[in-house]
């Protein structure tokens, strides 16, 4: 089977049908793989162009190019941990089925974000445009970094709990299947918000020229950026309300 008939095929992986999920992690098939490599690049990289453009159309390429890069790093990652981690939580899966279960979940993570580049966009074209001259513009910057953060969670989210069946036929007991499915969340949190800290897919840092690496990419850390632009939000929202 060609890869062009497997992408007509993502509408199962998304609505996570047990026996077509259950069956395709039990041997490699190459076309089925170029089909979810393919699905998660075009829709990692239209959510990519989305956040970017709110900076300029340069970091829109460069986020549409750097964004699919994060994905399949993260899922490569997880992968070698994640069939570590299974066996001793209970569920029954080597590295070829983690790979793959990995593969599908990022699938189902990047066509979901894909559906959401218009409103991505829509908030990129509604927040003012970027200026250092301007305070709004600043918190424009910090409000499109939430809003980001907040998108690929959800889309992070649902996409490991659609394989929660997959991983219930492989575990034990369904404790066993809900440690691993959390276990894989912190994974998919920990490995890939450090990797978009390194690669800065997104808008760039507002002091810094458009460019697709810039300096210091091994300086502070994804979380601490995460707090000061939910702190910065709050403290605007608490201002207004004064």
């Amino acid at each position: 089977m060609n890869t062009a008939v497997q992408v007509t095929q993502i509408p199962v992986l998304l609505r996570g049908e047990t026996k077509s999920v259950v069956a395709w992690i039990r041997q490699w098939d190459w076309s089925r793989v170029r089909a979810w490599v393919a699905v998660t690049v075009l829709g990692a990289a239209l959510f990519g162009a989305a956040i970017g453009w709110w900076r300029a159309p340069l970091q829109a390429f460069y986020t549409a190019a750097k964004f699919p890069l994060v994905l399949l790093l993260t899922a490569l990652g997880n992968a070698v941990l994640n069939a570590m981690l299974a066996p001793l939580l209970g569920v029954n899966m080597g590295l070829r089925q983690s790979l793959l279960a990995v593969l599908m979940s990022f699938t189902i993570a990047a066509a979901i974000l894909g559906a959401f580049a218009p409103l991505q966009f829509f908030v990129a074209w509604n927040v003012p445009s970027f200026n250092l001259e301007l305070r709004s513009a600043f918190l424009g910057y910090r409000f499109m970094q939430f809003a980001t953060v907040s998108f690929i969670a959800f889309a992070g989210v649902m996409a490991n709990v659609r394989l929660l069946p997959l991983l219930r036929a492989h575990a034990e007991t369904d404790a066993a299947a809900l440690r691993v499915l959390f276990a894989w969340l912190a994974g998919n949190l920990f490995l890939g918000s450090q990797i978009c800290w390194v690669l800065r897919p997104f808008v760039g840092l507002p002091q810094a020229p458009v460019e697709f690496l810039g300096p210091g990419l091994f300086q502070g850390s994804f979380y601490e950026e995460v707090f000061q632009a939910l702190r910065a939000v709050l403290l605007q929202q608490a201002e207004v309300g004064l």
